[in-house]
């Protein structure tokens, strides 16, 4: 398996059998080549004839929008298969704000993005992520529950409407720091731009994000990232769980052990 790339240290290749490892360490092991292409900067973590789990950096679009169509998560990827067969499709599941980095699954075929999705909304999908966040959070951990709308400007909000989508968040305070704290956020549902709400309505908005009130911006980006992303697979039933380390501007933040 380490002959042919399958093994993964704290989301680097590991060529080294007698390499050592320690307490906060993170050890991916996949029954398939690890694919190390990086299209668009997007590298592919997982690939099989069903599916594609890939780590999106910050700063790239998961999807086109009005304003652009070919700078995106999904574009590269697309282009990517079909340089190795042009027959190749690729499916939408789900999606990562543009500022944020992390994991994201990929389908290729309909039937498959229908029973990724059918998991997403039976809560039937493992999702945590790593936060930085302006000011100490005051419990060591929590949950936030409330509804969610988008209002006229586009942006969402909580509110008390029927019609609002009921969002859950939960966090834990992984370190607090003189102006910051770090969590590791799970979410039990996933809205647009839930985190980013839950957290900055509770008083403490991620750092970097200017549209939901941050005022400080310690790692020149949204200090959000998807660091594991687990599920069953759709056709095999297997469990899959894959997980990246902090970015390299998270990592004074993130303690070793969590």
């Amino acid at each position: 398996m380490i002959s042919h790339d399958c093994v993964r240290l704290n989301g680097k290749v590991s060529k080294i059998a007698r390499q050592q490892t320690g307490a906060g360490d993170v050890l991916e092991i996949s029954r398939t080549t690890s694919v190390t292409a990086r299209p668009g900067g997007v590298r592919i973590l997982y690939d099989d004839p069903d599916l594609l789990v890939v780590h999106k950096p910050a700063g790239l679009l998961t999807v086109a929008t009005a304003h652009e169509h070919e700078r995106t998560a999904y574009a590269h990827l697309r282009e990517h298969l079909r340089t190795r067969n042009p027959r190749t499709k690729l499916f939408i599941v789900h999606r990562l704000d543009k500022f944020a980095s992390g994991l994201l699954v990929f389908a290729k075929s309909e039937s498959v993005k229908m029973k990724l999705q059918d998991l997403f909304k039976q809560h039937d999908i493992e999702r945590k992520y790593y936060a930085i966040v302006e000011g100490q959070v005051k419990n060591d951990r929590g949950t936030i529950t409330s509804r969610l709308a988008e209002d006229r400007g586009g942006r969402m909000r909580s509110t008390h409407d029927s019609q609002g989508k009921h969002a859950v968040t939960h966090y834990r305070v992984l370190g607090r720091f003189s102006t910051l704290t770090s969590l590791e956020v799970t979410l039990e549902t996933g809205r647009k731009n839930q985190i980013r709400v839950h957290l900055s309505e509770m008083g403490h908005p991620i750092v970097g994000d200017l549209a939901y009130g941050s005022t400080l911006n310690p790692l020149d980006r949204l200090g959000l990232h998807a660091f594991l992303l687990g599920f069953r697979h759709p056709t095999r039933g297997t469990p899959l769980l894959h997980s990246t380390g902090p970015p390299p501007e998270f990592r004074r933040y993130i303690p070793k052990s969590s």
